[in-house]
């Protein structure tokens, strides 16, 4: 994605045709972010146009300093988030854990993985119950740290960390039964 920065300027000038290319040449970029936190390609349109929005009404305070699509997918994921809180309450219950024993067999390499493609991968992580994906997601693909993560969605470190732990033990597990499947 290369977005020139006469069409940031332009949209900033609120060039109807500008917002709509800039709309065209980042869609794909952010309903790949979208589509990593939600659970269908509904929700997650819905929540990108909410996301796109915070964009264009915020484009004045872009950098050109930094890279576009670096401060794009940092308002697209906050926006994620921000639906997630607001959504909270309708979201499924879960027990929290405060204390997390590491356990450094949920770290290990398995080769097993190197037997699938993206989209499969794909497809466990989207199995995964709404609150796990999203510390899963917030933690491996987009790289916070659990202290960033229990901020952001209001949980302590040590749930962060328990949730992460969750995310690995299930896709561990579903790996393993796809392995066995096709074995």
């Amino acid at each position: 994605m290369n977005i020139q920065p006469q069409l940031i300027a332009l949209c900033i000038k609120r060039d109807r045709k500008a917002e709509y290319e800039l709309y065209k040449n980042t869609y794909s970029y952010l309903i790949s972010i979208c589509m990593r936190y939600t659970r269908d390609k509904d929700t997650a349109s819905e929540i990108l146009n909410v996301g796109f929005m915070k964009i264009l009404t915020n484009l004045e305070k872009y950098n050109l300093a930094i890279p576009f699509k670096v401060w794009i997918r940092k308002i697209m994921v906050n926006t994620l988030i921000d639906e997630y809180r607001k959504n909270k309450r309708e979201r499924e219950k879960v027990t929290y854990v405060e204390e997390y024993y590491d356990s450094s067999g949920f770290s290990e390499a398995n080769e097993a993985i190197s037997k699938f493609d993206c989209k499969q991968i794909y497809d466990l992580i989207n199995k995964l119950p709404e609150a796990t994906k999203q510390v899963f997601n917030l933690f491996v693909i987009d790289g916070y740290a659990h202290k960033e993560i229990a901020d952001m969605l209001g949980i302590s470190e040590g749930t962060s960390k328990w949730h992460l732990n969750a995310a690995r033990t299930k896709l561990k597990e579903q790996i393993d039964r796809k392995v066995l499947i096709h074995n």
